[in-house]
């Protein structure tokens, strides 16, 4: 489908528009990965911090009871310090810090990839490149996009659902993106 081109406008190739539809395709979801890791990421380390402060508390306070000189009854203590032992056992074995660390890194490499493949979209698909070298640059990107799945935790399904809800709400659009008022 060959338009024919007016002013600045230019006709491209079939396979231009296709290599162009394809972008848009990754670059959407790799938007969504991106903001889905985000979210993840935000909530382990809202999740960290739950488990992690009323550990600290509980342990200095049980540690207080046990040497406090009137306590006569180390009741409280007991009771304080298997509650510090559950929420510690609870982090190592979830470790919460860590997923928010793994999703943060993998949803900047996705944020990374996002802006490639926009580059390659609005401007490189536009050069006077042939669309040959054009259709191996959206592979390596394909290939990109891939390998990042492979090696990217999971996202946790409230994650990616906030992710969504945010994405549709505006909240990926940039401010040049949208048209001027009248």
């Amino acid at each position: 489908m060959n338009d024919t081109s007016t002013g600045t406008e230019r006709s491209i190739s079939r396979t231009r528009e296709e290599i162009i539809r394809e972008a848009k395709r990754i670059e959407e979801s790799v938007l969504y990965s991106s903001k889905g890791h985000f979210k993840a990421a935000a909530l382990w380390g809202q999740f960290h911090i739950i488990l992690g402060l009323p550990m600290v508390v509980l342990a200095a306070v049980a540690g207080a009871s046990a040497f406090a000189q009137l306590a006569k009854d180390r009741t409280l203590a007991g009771i304080l310090s298997i509650i510090v032992v559950v929420l510690s056992s609870i982090t190592t074995f979830l470790n919460p810090n860590k997923k928010a660390s793994e999703h943060l890194n993998a949803g900047n490499k996705y944020d990374a990839l996002m802006n490639k493949i926009r580059i390659f979209r609005i401007i490189e698909c536009w050069e006077e490149t042939s669309d040959q070298v054009l259709s191996e640059r959206l592979k390596r990107h394909s290939e990109d996009k891939t390998v990042l799945n492979q090696g990217s935790p999971q996202i946790p399904w409230p994650a990616y659902r906030l992710a969504k809800r945010g994405i549709r709400r505006g909240e990926a659009d940039f401010e040049v993106d949208k048209p001027l008022p009248l």
